[in-house]
């Protein structure tokens, strides 16, 4: 990671570095992940670990148990349900596990046969995964992208996106970094208050903690690519951090510049998340279709996507579908 420190320590720390331990150094220089204080969250998420365990709920509903976690101190699991895609947060004490790592009866469920299409070869450096829907649909999938970003939020982006539901929410699938998250608060507050009122129906995307990007490099050397990153760590906080803010991580993932290879595919495949590209990224001059997995940036870095879908929105040409329905029965 690269230390930013006041100029007045940095003789000091010159100096330092002179003297220190190997070891020490060592500790100082691995990926840092900001304490959960740091961002501002309300909840604290604990002992967060990668499980894939079938387990059951009380009514008897099959699912599948990606994550295990404290929250508050009360043990907690991270469940997909295997048919509608959807994510849900419940005490661990609500549901009954299975004593097997791979339960037959999982294995032909709509998200198991995607898990295994779009983490499986063959692996594209750029745009690999799902880009758009497995079957014909009536709309299109609106997936909007959080990066680092200090430039303003495309906030009449999503408030054009709210009004087409006139009243009943509309799905978007908010691709979120956890640098965004924990540095932009007010604009958090207010996607949790369009959720809230019913006016936005978001699926919360992994798009990474810090998506490091280097303008110069390769892209086999950025991205999630770049040497000594942790990807395992750069997916797991993002989920963390939008846990510890009361929102729940989707099983979906979007590659930062939609770039990865096969280890990180068949990590992301460990981590029970399927890869979303695109076909429709309309800054690119790509434009969408029934069935496209259209792609934006809400966070002010590339405004010619938002300049064009607006009048899309406007015009009512959109028909918006929640990601999960873009994956057949």
């Amino acid at each position: 990671m690269k230390l930013e420190l006041m100029d007045d320590l940095a003789a000091t720390l010159r100096l330092s570095l002179l003297r220190i331990s190997p070891l020490l150094l060592l500790l100082i220089l691995i990926p840092w992940f900001p304490p959960a204080a740091a961002a501002g969250q309300t909840a604290q998420i604990t002992d967060y670990r990668a499980i894939r365990q079938p387990a059951r709920d009380a009514a008897g509903r099959a699912l599948l148990a990606i994550r295990s976690f404290n929250s508050g101190g009360v043990a907690h699991l991270l469940v997909v349900d295997p048919v509608s895609f959807e994510s849900l947060d419940l005490p661990a004490s609500t549901l009954k596990l299975s004593g097997s790592a791979a339960d037959a009866h999982l294995g032909a469920t709509p998200f198991m046969r995607a898990l295994q299409r779009y983490g499986s070869a063959p692996y594209r450096l750029q745009n690999g995964g799902a880009v758009r829907a497995e079957a014909q649909v009536a709309g299109t999938f609106l997936t909007v992208d959080l990066c680092p970003s200090k430039r303003p939020f495309e906030r009449e982006m999503f408030e054009a996106v709210a009004a087409l539901g006139k009243g009943a929410p509309v799905p978007v699938a908010v691709a979120v970094t956890g640098v965004w998250l924990a540095s932009h608060p007010e604009e958090l507050s207010f996607l949790k208050r369009e959720s809230a009122a019913g006016r936005l129906a978001i699926t919360w995307v992994n798009h990474s903690y810090h998506h490091p990007y280097e303008p110069r490099v390769p892209l086999g050397r950025n991205f999630l690519l770049t040497p000594g990153t942790d990807f395992t760590g750069e997916v797991l906080e993002l989920e963390r951090l939008l846990l510890a803010h009361g929102l729940l991580p989707s099983p979906f993932f979007r590659f930062p510049g939609l770039v990865s290879d096969g280890a990180t595919v068949g990590r992301l495949r460990e981590l029970s998340l399927i890869p979303i590209g695109s076909d429709a990224w309309l800054a690119k001059g790509e434009l969408p279709r029934k069935g496209s997995f259209i792609l934006v940036h809400g966070n002010g870095n590339e405004p010619k996507g938002v300049r064009l879908l607006l009048p899309m929105l406007r015009s009512g040409e959109l028909r918006l579908m929640p990601l999960a329905a873009a994956f057949g029965p």
